[in-house]
């Protein structure tokens, strides 16, 4: 047996079988399955009782984690005149045009983790939408990637904001910190979460909303938590 799944094999010991956590408990559990050499991510796994495949039944957001995500996230603006110089102040990476529309079109450059784009901008960035859109990289007005004010924007990814959107199994996964946050932070992030998510609750969803959540190290085993906590 491998290493690695010695490690997997003593963090599955943890937790129990066919047991539902409650979050706080899930949350310390999870940050002691974590047992890689590396500080490991921990995420969030939402099946929600809702159909994708249905306009008024839509779930995107985004949200500022508390805690951040323990991730330094590298931003891409699209701008012109002045919004190029406030992203750049803000602590972007990268700002500017068309430069970087070819520069992705010619090059497959791709480093960078967000775009940011003012509505001007769309036009150009547009036409990429065959090589951003697959990765997760259009930028899109819901999730605040769109905006006139790219400065607040880059300033919010910078802090730990994150993206929530259902994909087509009905799931949402999210980044909620590192394992060396321990329980208090990730318990903050997680709060934050849910709430935005209940918030973004569509008027047409019908009985269970939050079908299961799982809490996970990126190593580690599923943790379930108890939904009726949630």
């Amino acid at each position: 047996m491998s290493i690695k799944g010695k490690r997997y094999q003593e963090s599955v010991k943890l937790v129990e079988k066919g047991r539902i956590y409650d979050p706080e408990e899930a949350l310390t559990l999870v940050c002691n399955t974590a047992k890689a050499k590396f500080d490991e991510t921990i995420e969030i796994h939402l099946r929600m009782g809702i159909d994708s495949r249905l306009a008024d039944q839509q779930i995107r957001g985004a949200v500022v984690l508390p805690n951040g995500t323990g991730k330094t996230v590298r931003v891409l603006v699209f701008a012109r005149g002045d919004a190029v110089q406030q992203a750049l102040d803000a602590g972007a990476e990268y700002a500017g045009g068309q430069e970087y529309a070819d520069k992705i079109q010619n090059e497959n450059w791709f480093d960078f983790d967000l775009i940011i784009a003012t509505p001007d901008m769309m036009g150009v960035i547009g036409r990429l939408g065959r090589i951003l859109g697959p990765r997760g990289l259009m930028p899109n007005p819901k999730a605040g990637t769109v905006t006139p004010d790219v400065a607040k924007a880059v300033e919010e990814a910078k802090a730990g904001k994150i993206e929530y959107r259902l994909d087509k199994s009905n799931i949402i996964h999210c980044v909620i910190g590192k394992a060396s946050f321990g329980q208090e932070k990730l318990q903050g992030n997680f709060d934050t979460l849910i709430g935005a998510i209940n918030r973004a609750k569509p008027a047409a969803a019908k009985g269970q909303y939050i079908r299961s959540c799982v809490v996970a190290s990126t190593m580690g085993p599923g943790v379930k938590i108890n939904t009726s906590k949630l």
